[in-house]
């Protein structure tokens, strides 16, 4: 079994103002002359956590770690209604991406994250791929709109009273249509009530797909402060109502771009949340990536997907 490194803390940070009023909050660890590494995070909207931190060899790896706009401790927060979304969006995060790398004086660095956070990933390496030296993606997704579909429509065969209630969170005149881009105007409504119910509702449904898995735990989405929530769920609306401005397919079409990057996939069989299927896909079509299909995980992970990920991070870092 692989552990965990122990804590660390970081050894600088800072606010990084990235326009349009906004500021990302940033913070290195590890050695100072190491290996960079560069965090991506999930959600979108999740912000990142400490726990990331203990991945990476603290003697070998300098870790960056950022929050996206609007979640976490960048400014101004998601959980603001006065917070203008039109400037957070795929573009503008690729673009902080890139102004943090030289913010830091980094030249090539390795990407590691999964979820939401693979497919910033893979949007930032098809984009710069002279920047990337390699990439380890715990639960893989691409954000497609039929990846969308799935987790807020098609997995309800599994769980069709909870899908009902997720269902009954919006307009009846809704229930029909786009339920994604109906909580994405909910959490946009004046009425702080109506963002908090539907933020509530939103993480209810997200809890129950994560209900099966071995290794998940109670209260997954929900069991975050009110803040938090409701700059997760507005952040995840208003990204997957516009199929992340990502054109359908393109991650899997320009995965060529990705050629010699050396890449490690590993996956959850029992995920629901994000089917193995697309990280098979990914494999396929980029060359230098190597998929590891793990049968006791879902999207929540395990201790046997946590080996195979610090033992990637580990062998790269050599």
């Amino acid at each position: 079994m692989v552990e965990y490194y122990p804590p660390v803390e970081p050894y600088d940070h800072g606010m990084l103002d990235v326009g349009d009023g906004n500021l990302v909050y940033w913070e290195t660890c590890g050695n100072p002359d190491g290996k960079p590494a560069l965090v991506v995070h999930g959600g979108p909207g999740s912000g990142c956590s400490t726990g990331a931190r203990r991945g990476f060899d603290p003697d070998r790896y300098r870790v960056v770690l950022f929050d996206q706009r609007g979640c976490g401790r960048s400014l101004p927060h998601a959980s603001d209604p006065a917070t203008d979304m039109r400037y957070n969006t795929t573009e503008h995060l690729l673009s902080d991406m890139e102004l943090l790398r030289e913010h830091l004086g980094i030249d090539r660095w390795l990407l590691w994250g999964g979820s939401w956070g693979s497919t910033l990933i893979l949007a930032y390496a098809e984009r710069h791929p002279h920047r990337v030296s390699e990439i380890v993606i715990p639960s893989v997704t691409t954000t497609r709109r039929s990846e969308i579909d799935w987790l807020y429509r098609g997995v309800a065969r599994f769980f069709p009273e909870e899908w009902e209630r997720f269902r009954a969170g919006v307009p009846e005149a809704d229930r029909d249509g786009d339920l994604v881009a109906a909580y994405a105007r909910l959490m946009e409504h004046p009425d702080p009530l109506v963002r908090a119910r539907a933020a509530n509702d939103w993480c209810t449904w997200e809890d129950a797909v994560v209900s099966l898995e071995p290794n998940g735990r109670p209260n997954a989405y929900s069991d975050r402060p009110p803040a938090a929530v409701l700059a997760l769920v507005r952040i995840c609306a208003h990204y997957f109502s516009h199929g992340a401005w990502l054109e359908e397919g393109a991650l899997l079409r320009d995965a060529h771009r990705l050629a010699g990057i050396p890449g490690v996939l590993i996956h959850g069989r029992l995920d629901l949340s994000g089917p193995l299927r697309t990280a098979w896909e990914l494999a396929r079509a980029w060359p230098d990536a190597t998929l590891v299909a793990i049968s006791d995980s879902g999207h929540q992970g395990s201790a046997t997907m946590r080996d195979r990920m610090l033992s990637a991070l580990d062998e790269f870092a050599r």
